[in-house]
C-alpha cells in the first residue's frame, strides 16, 4: 500500500555521481559504497540494487544488523565490510557468510579467533588503525600485541585490508592534523610489512579525504555522502571549485522527497490557523494540506519557515508542522487542487527544494536530516 509519501531513487542520478568519483580516483582504487545509516536515508534494499547496476560491488556498513540487511537483496559475489560494531555471536555469521569486519581492539580479536576456530574458517579482517582521530583502531602499542595473536593464529585470519579514519578531511582547518595522520598510516603499513603482514587493501579514505587528498584515495575509497549527489561540506565544494574552469556542480542529488494534497480549504483573515495562536492569518487565505508531519521526518522546526514546491512554485509551510500533517499557503498558485504533487525535498521544473535548506534552518548537518528520514517511507527507484 502506498504511504503518505515517497522517496524517488533517480539512476541517471547515481550513474553521474559515481562516473564523476571514478574520473576523480586513483584508476586502480576500488569504490567501497558506504550504506550505513539505511543508505544515507535513500533505503537499503532500494540503493543496494541500484548501485550494483552501476557496477558497485563492495559495499561499508556500521554493523551486523545493516550487513545483513545487504546480504538478504545483494547479488552473489558482492562484498560487504562491518566497519563497526558485532556482538560476539554476529562474529560466528559474518565469518561464515564470508562478511568482512574491522577489528580495532584485543577483545575483538580473541573473540574473532574463537569464532573462526568454531566455525572452522578463517576471518576476513581489516585492521583499523589509529593514526590521530581518537576513536577506534590500535594504538601503537597494542598493535604489537594483535601482530603477535596474528602471527600464532595464521590459520583464523585473512587479512583483507589496513585501514583508517581522517578526523576531518572535510575542513582546511583540519589540514595540518590530517597530514599527521597520512604520516601515521604509511609508518604503521610499513612496520606491519615488515613484520610479514601484508593486507590485501589500504583504504583511508571517506568522500571528504578522496576529494581534498587524492593521495589517499590508496587500494580502496569509502564513498558516502558524495555517491548521493552530495558535498562533506561547502568548503570542500569550494576547493574543488577553485581548482576548475566551469564552476557549476557536478554532482546530481539521487533522492526525491514528494508527497500530495490531501485537502484544500479557505481560511479568512483574522483565523488562527494549525494549533494554538502560531500563525495568524492577515489576509483571506487559501491553504493546502499535506500528509507529511515531524512523524515522517519533516522537522518540527521548520514550522512557519520550511517551503515546498507546487505546480513549480515555492510554498511556504504556514503553523506547526504536525505529527502527521502539514499546512502550506497556496493562496498565489493558479489552478491548485488536490493530489497535485508537492516536492519536499528535490526537483520540480526550474526549482529545488535543497537539503541544506533544511538543514541550515534547523541547525543540522544534511548527513543528519537524510538518515532521519523514516525507513517505512516507501523508495522507488526511477529513471
Amino acid at each position: 500500500m502506498t504511504t503518505t509519501s515517497v522517496i524517488e531513487l533517480k539512476r541517471s542520478a547515481l550513474a553521474n555521481n559515481l562516473d564523476f568519483i571514478r574520473n576523480h580516483i586513483h584508476s586502480h582504487s576500488k569504490i567501497s559504497s558506504v550504506v550505513k545509516g539505511n543508505a544515507y536515508g535513500h533505503g537499503t534494499r532500494e540503493f543496494v540494487s541500484l548501485a550494483e547496476s552501476e557496477g558497485i560491488d563492495h559495499f561499508s556498513v556500521f554493523s551486523a544488523d545493516e550487513a545483513e540487511q545487504v546480504f538478504n537483496c545483494k547479488k552473489p559475489g558482492t562484498t560487504i565490510m562491518i566497519m563497526g560494531w558485532l556482538e560476539n555471536e554476529q562474529v560466528e555469521w559474518a565469518i561464515e557468510n564470508d562478511v568482512e569486519f574491522y577489528i580495532f581492539d584485543l577483545n575483538f580479536v580473541n573473540e574473532a579467533i574463537e569464532a573462526s576456530k568454531k566455525v572452522k574458517k578463517p576471518a576476513k579482517v581489516h585492521i583499523e588503525v589509529e593514526t590521530g582521530m581518537n576513536r577506534t583502531g590500535f594504538k601503537n602499542k597494542t598493535l604489537r600485541e594483535v601482530i603477535s595473536l596474528i602471527e600464532d593464529n595464521k590459520e583464523c585470519f585473512n587479512i583483507k585490508g589496513l585501514c583508517t579514519h581522517y578526523a576531518g578531511a572535510e575542513s582546511i582547518a583540519n589540514h595540518v592534523r590530517i597530514q599527521k595522520q597520512i604520516r601515521n598510516f604509511n609508518r604503521i603499513y610499513r612496520n606491519l610489512a615488515s613484520n610479514g603482514i601484508k593486507p590485501d587493501l589500504r583504504h583511508t579514505a571517506c568522500s571528504a579525504a578522496a576529494m581534498n587528498y587524492p593521495g589517499t584515495c590508496m587500494d580502496m575509497v569509502r564513498i558516502g555522502i558524495l555517491q548521493y549527489g552530495f558535498w562533506p561540506s561547502p568548503e570542500t565544494f569550494i576547493q574543488y571549485a577553485h581548482r576548475q574552469t566551469d564552476k557549476s556542480d557536478p554532482l546530481t542529488r539521487v533522492l526525491k522527497w514528494k508527497s500530495k494534497i490531501m485537502t484544500i480549504k479557505e481560511v479568512k483573515e483574522g483565523d488562527f490557523i494549525s494549533y494554538g495562536t502560531n500563525y495568524l492569518a492577515q489576509e483571506n487565505k487559501k491553504i493546502a494540506v499535506i500528509p507529511v508531519g515531524y512523524s515522517s521526518g519533516y522537522n518540527r522546526v521548520l514550522s512557519n519557515q520550511g517551503r515546498v514546491l507546487i505546480n513549480e512554485t515555492f510554498a511556504n509551510v504556514i503553523g506547526l508542522v504536525n505529527m502527521n500533517m502539514m499546512i502550506v499557503d497556496v493562496t498565489r498558485i493558479n489552478s491548485v487542487k488536490r493530489g497535485d504533487e508537492v516536492v519536499l525535498i528535490g526537483r520540480q521544473g526550474d526549482h529545488e527544494i535543497t537539503v541544506n535548506s533544511f538543514s541550515a534552518m534547523s541547525d543540522s548537518m544534511n548527513y543528519e536530516m537524510l538518515v532521519r528520514l523514516p525507513q517505512n517511507i516507501e523508495r522507488r527507484i526511477v529513471n
